[in-house]
């Protein structure tokens, strides 16, 4: 253990502050149901994206990253397209505008604008989605909350804490433990504070860690770089770009990342990513999940304020976390025999703790305080933005619609603090059945999103899909990804299979999603064409809807409809080179490659300037 008296001092000054800040903004957040859950709508977009992009910066995440950046190297900037992280320029160019034009408070309020308040299948759509976003909250919650008692662990033995503990924790239970103890603080200021102190206490987090990303690489330049040391690692390791198989061999340096690629599923890359980039299309064209994504979007004051702040999520989060990423991956590589030891405790080499591992060993006092506080701050972030999204859908989409409609504002706000508990206890609860992070993440993205997909696809783009089809085809989709763990058991068991990554199942799930989809639309009558003609008046998307579109035409000859569908899906395609460029210049920094360091700015360069004139001049209040 590391960890000096200075560094204590900076992680306790934070948490204290994290406490104040709720304690503080308790009486704003009290004013009403809105200012609780969405700061009242006034928060302007550059804060919300600064929170948005904090919330995405956890520590279970960037542990996973800088796990795929050691064995994957450069390549691994495509792996986290499996959520897909393109799914923020397709927010940026026309969804987050599309979303916000509704005005509602959660994506299930949202379904009335687009299904009506009655009709076949209307409550039991909304039932689906409120179920989909509790559920997909509680995941995300189990997540990080694993990914948090990994971290601590490496930071504060157990052998050390043991003697003050007056009861017996197993070994196998000391993460959860820790995991706990943090918990307790970002449960406290969610709670109390509600968005506003969310988007204050991501602001001080987002500050403190942007000053240890930056640190973390310019110290991992300065090992790298002060004697003219090489890394060493397999061939092909520092290019992105890759053919059908993966193609890195591990087996003089470190024999074990062989075995990580072959577990993971990913040796053929081609086909992988291939995989990946379909899911991620139709992922993304189908919006925002119902998580504090949504609610971010949902809380900017105007549509054209939620295109911004959507789009300036990728500029303030990719180059600052991949600084970190390559940095700490760098180190690792360095100084991997003094690594070896703390990295396989357990009797293998656990590459999750790579970034715990390396941040205890050669991060000086001072900066190691500062990072620590950062990526507790993450991990608080992150916790407390998926808390205050599963607290909206209970309180509003179950509490008052169904239960207590004319609850006085003092009842709302006890029960979303009652709320706030329950959910924080189920969300533990889940993270002492989960084995690891990578395993709550493939759930996640490679299922339970799998059958989110293909009915929100249509929701956008087609007139004619109704409530009832939303319900079946998300209820389709929810089942199989819920029964998909144990089925890939089972089949892995009986040698059905020899991968067990719930990607390569994901397009069973899609096609059950779009069946069920189909046959509830087409079983029951279309959506009363006064609701369609409000949402495609109000929203105004592009897409297969020429029938309501005649309609509005006749009644309204002045009306202009949608036609930027091909500005818009130029601008989904430069948004996405854009963002890799973002993603992958911190890489070439630390590591010095002038060359794809040269050609990738340029690019950036004039992708900006383009968008500049195809997006950001043509956004409206």
């Amino acid at each position: 253990m590391k960890l000096e008296l200075i560094d204590i001092s900076i992680i306790v000054l934070y948490l204290v502050t994290m406490v104040m800040i709720g304690w503080t903004l308790r009486k704003k957040a009290r004013q009403n149901k809105e200012s609780y859950l969405m700061g009242g709508k006034k928060l302007p977009w550059y804060l919300l994206g600064l929170s948005d992009a904090s919330d995405m910066f956890d520590i279970s995440g960037t542990m996973w990253m800088v796990a795929l950046c050691f064995v994957y190297g450069m390549k691994s900037i495509w792996i986290p397209w499996l959520w897909p992280v393109f799914n923020q320029v397709f927010n940026m160019m026309y969804l987050a505008k599309w979303l916000r034009r509704s005005n509602a408070d959660t994506g299930a309020a949202w379904l009335a604008t687009r299904f009506g308040i009655s009709g076949p299948g209307v409550k039991a759509s909304h039932a689906i989605v409120v179920a989909f976003a509790i559920i997909g909250c509680l995941g995300f919650l189990a997540y990080g909350f694993v990914g948090l008692g990994k971290f601590i662990e490496i930071f504060v033995p157990w052998e050390m804490v043991q003697p003050y503990i007056p009861f017996h924790i197993a070994s196998q239970y000391v993460a959860h433990f820790y995991g706990i103890v943090f918990t307790l603080f970002a449960m406290f200021y969610s709670i109390v504070g509600g968005m506003h102190s969310i988007v204050l206490g991501d602001l001080i987090k987002y500050i403190i860690m942007t000053i240890g990303c930056i640190s973390i690489g310019v110290i991992a330049m300065v090992h790298l770089h002060s004697n003219g040391t090489t890394l060493h690692v397999p061939e092909g390791w520092s290019n992105p770009f890759f053919s059908w198989n993966l193609d890195l061999n591990w087996s003089a340096i470190v024999p074990d990342s062989d075995k990580k690629i072959i577990d993971d599923g990913y040796s053929l890359f081609g086909f992988f990513f291939m995989m990946m980039l379909f899911k991620g299309v139709f992922a993304a064209a189908a919006g925002p999940a119902p998580n504090y994504d949504m609610q971010k979007i949902l809380s900017s004051r105007s549509p054209k304020e939620a295109s911004k702040m959507t789009g300036f999520v990728s500029i303030i989060l990719l180059p600052v976390r991949y600084s970190m990423i390559i940095g700490l991956t760098v180190l690792a590589f360095l100084y991997y025999n003094q690594l070896h030891l703390p990295l396989n405790q357990k009797g293998y080499t656990d590459f999750e703790t790579i970034l715990p591992a390396t941040i205890n060993n050669f991060l000086p006092p001072v900066i190691l305080g500062i990072v620590l506080t950062g990526l507790l701050g993450a991990f608080m972030g992150t916790f407390s933005g998926t808390l205050n999204a599963a607290q909206a859908y209970i309180v509003n989409d179950i509490y008052l619609k169904y239960f207590n409609p004319g609850a006085s504002n003092k009842k709302i706000i006890s029960m979303n603090y009652l709320t706030g508990v329950v959910v924080v206890a189920v969300g533990i609860f889940f993270g002492f059945m989960a084995k690891d992070v990578n395993e709550i993440l493939q759930w996640i993205v490679g299922g339970l999103y799998g059958g989110y997909v293909a009915a929100n696809c249509f929701k956008w783009y087609w007139w004619r899909f109704n409530a009832s089809g939303f319900f079946w085809g998300m209820a389709a989709g929810v089942a199989g990804a819920l029964l998909m763990p144990y089925a890939i058991d089972w089949a892995f068991a009986n040698g059905y299979i020899t991968v067990k990554l719930p990607l390569y199942w994901w397009p069973i799930l899609f096609v059950l999603s779009v069946a069920g989809s189909l046959i509830g639309t087409y079983a029951t009558p279309p959506t009363d064409m006064a609701v369609l003609k409000s949402f495609y008046s109000t929203v105004r998307p592009w897409g297969f809807w020429k029938p309501v579109h005649e309609l509005v035409m006749k009644e309204n000859p002045a009306f202009q409809p949608n036609m930027r569908f091909k500005l818009d899906m130029m601008n989904v395609v430069l948004g996405i080179i854009a963002q890799c460029c973002l993603t992958i210049l911190p890489m070439y920094i630390v590591l010095w490659l002038k060359l794809p360091l040269l050609i990738t700015v340029i690019i950036l360069v004039i992708i900006v300037l383009i968008l500049k004139r195809t997006w950001w001049d043509k956004l409206e209040n």
